[in-house]
């Protein structure tokens, strides 16, 4: 018997545990589905941003068309061209009864086109809610001393507020093209009001300039929530708080007419 009789049979490759045969691959498709599920993830995340952006735009699209309309109306004072009437809007008045500063530097365009012949009638418009609260006849006395005609001066005196003022100017005055006046933070969305009422109009801003800075910056942070309103009553088209018609501005407008001026 020779040395290897007895001797256990040497192991070859194909009898080792686990050798036999080709090694086992991946199942059948993984390697199609591993890259598939970080391309998901990316598209959801696109998605999530593109519903994001979307949400911001229609949350963002009433205060950009109000003030974008506003700004492509807006003229500096010098350049405000020939228009039939100035609309000089309400700013509160002091203790007193005579118009706030704001009010005053509107009052005070409003002369300054008047007395180049820019403009040739001026409609205050103002609250006269109280009898102890008379915008528009303030702002008339205001005028009157500052040399404006009494015939080319008209009232109106429930513009209780920049929507009111711009429709009741077109609808009830008849005001077919006019210059807005009124502080440059304000005028956007004064300038919005009167075009959504059906007015041609251009707007020359007046300084906001104030000895209350933080009162100025208020008035400022307001526009936002207020351009908001200006848009939804622009849309559903809500009426003054009065209405009728008056014939005051074509009244003056002829008075303007016979004098030659």
């Amino acid at each position: 018997m020779g040395d290897d009789e007895g001797a256990p049979a040497p192991v070859t490759a194909d009898d080792r545990p686990g050798d036999g045969g080709p090694t086992p691959g991946p199942a059948a498709g993984s390697s199609a589905l591993a890259p598939a599920a970080p391309r998901r993830r990316r598209r959801r995340r696109r998605l999530v941003w593109l519903a994001a952006a979307a949400v911001v735009l229609v949350l963002l699209a009433p205060l950009l068309v109000v003030q974008g309309v506003g700004l492509a109306h807006t003229r500096s004072l010098g350049d405000v061209p020939d228009t039939p009437v100035a609309l000089v809007l309400g700013a509160g008045l002091r203790p007193d009864g005579s118009p706030s500063t704001y009010l005053r530097r509107r009052l005070d365009a409003a002369v300054s086109l008047y007395e180049r012949g820019a403009v040739q009638v001026v409609l205050v418009s103002g609250d006269n809610g109280t009898t102890t609260h008379d915008e528009p006849g303030a702002m008339r006395d205001y005028l009157l001393q500052a040399g404006i005609r009494a015939d080319r001066i008209v009232l109106d005196a429930a513009g209780f507020d920049t929507h009111d003022s711009c429709v009741r100017a077109h609808e009830v005055f008849g005001v077919r093209s006019a210059v807005v006046l009124t502080q440059d933070y304000h005028l956007p969305r004064a300038l919005f009001s009167c075009a959504a009422a059906g007015m041609d109009v251009t707007g020359a801003p007046v300084s906001a300039s104030s000895v209350q800075p933080r009162q100025a910056v208020a008035w400022r942070l307001r526009e936002i929530p207020a351009s908001y309103k200006a848009a939804w009553d622009a849309l559903v088209g809500r009426a003054p708080a009065a209405g009728g018609h008056e014939t005051g501005v074509q009244d003056a407008l002829a008075a303007a007419a016979t004098m030659g001026s």
